[in-house]
């Protein structure tokens, strides 16, 4: 058993990613498997993943077995920078690739743009996005910039707005989708979130602002905006509502998908961040971030906008 001390680079970190950054080459879900049975101790109290340390707190960390060095170690990749300055850079991240390694994945955007940029003294997510998701993401190169802007994202003052094509027609008076989602397992162990009654004690509750932008072949283009950022919240929302995202591989029609895939070879999911709006962190002043749809997604529109 080792007791460790938070240093000013921890300082409003959450606990699920200093012992990630902490016990590299442990397996994430062993990771939360300690915290979630109160073998990690902070300053010798239970606590959850999502705690917040501070300077010169001490971390009580279980012995564990770390895997050797990978072969396959996260290469340096550099990402289409949307904005960037000393505080804060913004990505528009490609489908298919996750933001952080973890759960069967060896590495993720975090890891290989650490990779590319040795000389970085602190680059941190802001937040996340799904691995199957593209679009804006954040992450912070000062500690500072880090807590504002996480702040932020908690107070619900920043603008997230996606587009999503999804399987029918959805209904235009639907505008507002108000739904408490439970967070879970399915029979494979993957995270699976859910669609629950309002009474239900470990239910979040979870809005999301839908307008139609275009119908096309059998699907209709939305854009949403999270009024909070659940886990899958978007994608859970939508197939609950009976219009699954074309393309998502655990919540949608997996038989179109399939087609898609065959017929169209569009073989990802259709749902884009194209819109992130927050406060500078050092300026405040008023930030507005656009990612255009990527080609595959726009191809994938004209060819359904020819089909009578």
């Amino acid at each position: 058993m080792r007791q460790v001390l938070v240093g000013e680079g921890g300082d409003g970190q959450r606990l699920d990613n200093f012992l990630l950054r902490l016990l590299k080459g442990v397996p994430k879900t062993h990771v939360y498997r300690l915290i979630r049975s109160g073998e990690v101790r902070v300053n010798k109290g239970r606590a959850g993943a999502d705690t917040r340390l501070a300077a010169g707190d001490t971390v009580r960390v279980p012995p564990v077995r770390v895997a050797a060095p990978s072969a396959t170690a996260a290469p340096p990749r550099e990402f289409a920078a949307v904005h960037e300055d000393e505080h804060l850079l913004a990505i528009d991240k490609p489908a298919g690739v996750a933001v952080h390694g973890g759960s069967g994945v060896s590495f993720g955007v975090i890891e290989q743009l650490r990779r590319a940029r040795p000389e970085a003294r602190f680059l941190e997510l802001v937040h996340r996005l799904d691995k199957e998701t593209s679009g804006l993401l954040l992450l912070a190169k000062k500690r500072s910039a880090l807590k504002h802007l996480q702040d932020q994202f908690r107070a619900r003052g920043t603008e997230k707005l996606y587009a999503a094509l999804v399987f029918g027609d959805w209904p235009a008076q639907r505008k507002v989708i108000d739904l408490p989602l439970l967070k879970g397992t399915d029979a494979q162990g993957e995270r699976h979130v859910r669609v629950v009654g309002a009474g239900h004690e470990a239910a979040q509750r979870s809005i999301s602002i839908v307008q139609v932008v275009r119908r096309v072949g059998g699907c209709t283009l939305l854009d949403v905006r999270i009024a909070t950022g659940r886990t899958h919240q978007i994608r859970v929302h939508l197939a609950h509502a009976g219009c699954p995202i074309v393309g998502d591989p655990k919540y949608g029609d997996f038989a179109r998908n399939k087609a898609f895939a065959r017929d169209r070879g569009f073989e990802r999911m259709f749902l884009h961040a194209r819109r992130l709006a927050f406060d500078h962190p050092a300026s405040g002043d008023r930030v507005v971030l656009e990612a255009p749809l990527p080609a595959d997604c726009a191809a994938l529109l004209d060819a359904l906008a020819q089909d009578r």
